[in-house]
């Protein structure tokens, strides 16, 4: 139906879906450090507001990396995003976040081994605020985010659920 340079929107007889341009995939990455876990803030034009959740990015977004390893770009946009350098990024899997809506998948990576390197942030135009938050305390903080008008992604509900890290 149409195509731009990262979404595409299909149809299927009666059925609208939204996919990635160009092969492109996704790479979210939990790092936990010491009983704390990374989150990043940023705003998110579909939602209009910011929305709290784990670091990701693009994998092979850039036409001199269409070929670029999932972990490599999962250390990388850890890095960029929290200012955090994993030594061990282990794949966890692919997982599809609305399958009725939408086909992207995303690879999950575990980051282990965190030294702390920069301020994050991203890269120029993505104004991303860096929590590390303590697990203890993740509820209350995600209550807090929420009260502040933050959207939370779901891939958050991982860590909610007690002693599944």
């Amino acid at each position: 139906m149409w195509e731009g340079r990262f979404i595409t929107t299909k149809r299927e007889g009666k059925w609208e879906y939204v996919s990635r341009s160009r092969g492109i995939k996704a790479a979210v990455i939990l790092a936990i450090d010491d009983g704390h876990v990374l989150l990043v803030e940023q705003y998110r034009v579909p939602l209009g507001r910011n929305c709290i959740e784990l670091p990701a990015g693009l994998v092979g977004d850039h036409d001199d990396n269409q070929d670029e390893d999932s972990a490599i770009a999962a250390i990388r946009e850890l890095e960029e995003e929290t200012g955090y350098h994993a030594a061990i990024m282990t794949d966890c899997g692919e997982y599809f976040s609305s399958p009725g809506m939408v086909s992207e998948s995303f690879s999950l990576f575990k980051a282990r081994d965190l030294t702390k390197t920069g301020d994050g942030g991203g890269v120029a135009g993505e104004n991303i605020t860096v929590h590390r938050v303590a697990l203890e305390n993740l509820d209350e903080f995600i209550t807090e985010k929420r009260g502040e008008g933050a959207g939370i992604d779901v891939k958050l509900l991982l860590l909610l659920q007690p002693g599944n890290f």
